[in-house]
């Protein structure tokens, strides 16, 4: 059986390149996704919804596997985020005011049904508090810029103010949606300056 590797097959929206703003066209996916608010490095919100992501997701892998027979690499962690005062995300970077959605990228295959299942299945066999809020959606960005970003998380900010205050105003090009990031490297064993992060923003002419 033949493993899928989505960020390979989907290289235009997994790998942009860095230093280098393009714009793409996102077709609608299906997430795995969870809401929460709160600074990432300390609300134990922001665990809890990572620790139910990936209990699924890798559940479902599995059930693809037995009950589809297709086979894939569980795709990275993503994440929307935003704030009721923007200037606390992208000058202020204020963690303790800010909003999101984290998620994972699931095939067209997994139905409702295989998500019902797996949730089921890891609520037997783990304790998960934020696994009752878990939620499986398409999602729809449409027109966006991205780019990768190599380095900290905390070194974003001088990518996003370009993006915003020169990109786009250059391009004609207003904000769409929430702003997008996507986990391409585990901080558990990259140096921070090493990091690959995918930052995302939908956008539609002016």
């Amino acid at each position: 059986m033949d493993k899928i590797d989505f960020k390979r097959d989907l290289k235009h929206l997994y790998q942009p390149p860095a230093g280098q703003f393009t714009l793409i066209e996102v077709p609608a996916m299906q997430f795995l996704m969870l809401d929460g608010h709160g600074d990432p490095n300390s609300a134990p919100a922001y665990q809890e919804a990572v620790e139910a992501l990936y209990a699924v997701a890798y559940k479902l892998k599995f059930a693809s596997k037995q009950q589809v027979g297709r086979d894939y690499t569980v795709m990275p962690l993503e994440g929307l985020w935003w704030a009721e005062d923007m200037a606390s995300f992208t000058a202020r970077r204020d963690k303790s005011q800010w909003d999101w959605t984290m998620m994972i990228m699931q095939p067209e295959w997994v139905t409702g049904k295989m998500f019902a299942q797996a949730t089921a299945v890891v609520a037997q066999q783990k304790a998960l508090p934020a696994l009752a809020k878990l939620r499986l959606e398409p999602y729809h960005e449409g027109q966006s810029v991205q780019i990768m970003h190599i380095g900290s998380y905390e070194d974003e900010a001088p990518t996003l103010h370009k993006l915003h205050h020169e990109f786009m105003p250059a391009n004609q090009l207003a904000f769409n949606g929430r702003h997008h990031e996507i986990y391409l490297s585990d901080p558990r064993r990259v140096a921070p300056e090493k990091l690959k992060t995918v930052l995302r923003q939908p956008v539609h002419p002016v």
